[in-house]
């Protein structure tokens, strides 16, 4: 059987047996992180794309689909998928495979909830700052002075996967850790602490965010809940950009100059992430961290993730 044609456009050749895998089935090009025009160009020589939201600077969108006229798959190694427009891509009978519903494979990864507790200490010790000013051969505590987190409060607004890792992790270091999660039956089976998202909100010396992007979850954070936050709060996202209203957050910062916004995510990340509000304030903001998405990127997750979704997608087309 003649081997289908598949286009990698993010980085994979340091992942482990990943290369050798796709080899035995499929005939594959890498090019990575193209540009649109790039990919314009040769994605009707394919059947499968191979993506991944981390590192790519194009989203599979309606117009690219169209013009991959043999996409049979598109495929990524993420549970999430605003990266790709799931709607046209199940209207033209395009398989999207992904790690999503993959809970037995995803259990194993806790990298972005792990990511999301560093980027909490990393904010509320002030580490950033006092390394660039111990580079500038200055030796003085005073600027940095941080926050003890047995004595704050910390807010989990999700409770999936990376939303119960994240509890797990913090639950020992904090004072109390409150918990929203709008999937009633998800309490039943925990002694954890289950509040409202209201309650929360007003509560929390800290906030970190465990939600999809999806369309309910839109500017989930905005100017209404972000009024109601303590403030000096720090807010934690290893979610999505989506799902903060980036101006109403870079207002709330302004106005508030004890709040802190620590994220590994930004809004229009795949092709305008410099244009985005909480980007261009980060530049003149100390209180704000952002790392370049890198809570799934550790070596051990991207071999489970990576290697376990190339299973998947050879399965899927023998289907």
């Amino acid at each position: 059987m003649k081997k289908k044609k598949i286009l990698i456009i993010t980085p994979v050749k340091h992942i482990q047996n990943f290369i050798k895998t796709l080899k035995i089935h499929f005939n594959i090009k890498i090019f990575e992180n193209p540009t649109r025009e790039e990919l314009d160009k040769i994605i009707h020589n394919f059947e499968i794309i191979f993506t991944n939201p981390n590192m790519s600077m194009v989203r599979i969108d309606e117009n690219l689909i169209k013009k991959g006229n043999r996409l049979k798959a598109i495929c990524t190694a993420s549970t999430g998928t605003n990266h790709i427009d799931l709607e046209y891509a199940h209207k033209k009978k395009i398989k999207v495979i992904s790690l999503r519903k993959q809970t037995h494979i995803i259990n194993k990864i806790s990298s972005t909830a792990e990511h999301a507790l560093a980027l909490m200490m990393t904010s509320i010790r002030n580490i950033p700052q006092s390394i660039k000013s111990v580079k500038n051969d200055k030796w003085d505590y005073r600027p940095f002075i941080g926050r003890q987190v047995n004595q704050l409060k910390v807010g989990v607004v999700g409770y999936g996967r990376l939303g119960r890792i994240f509890t797990n992790l913090v639950s020992p270091l904090a004072k109390d850790v409150l918990i929203y999660e709008k999937n009633k039956k998800v309490s039943l089976n925990t002694k954890k602490k289950f509040v409202s998202l209201d309650y929360l909100i007003k509560n929390s010396d800290i906030i970190s965010l465990h939600i999809h992007a999806d369309k309910s979850n839109l500017n989930f954070i905005n100017k209404t809940k972000l009024d109601k936050m303590k403030k000096n709060v720090l807010l934690v996202n290893t979610s999505r950009g989506e799902i903060i209203n980036e101006n109403h957050l870079v207002n709330f910062l302004k106005k508030n100059n004890e709040t802190c916004y620590a994220t590994d995510v930004i809004s229009s990340e795949i092709e305008k992430k410099f244009n985005s509000p909480i980007m261009k304030e980060f530049k003149k903001n100390s209180r704000i961290i952002i790392t370049p998405h890198i809570g799934g990127m550790t070596k051990e997750a991207q071999e489970i993730a990576y290697n376990s979704v190339v299973k998947i997608l050879i399965k899927k087309l023998n289907q």
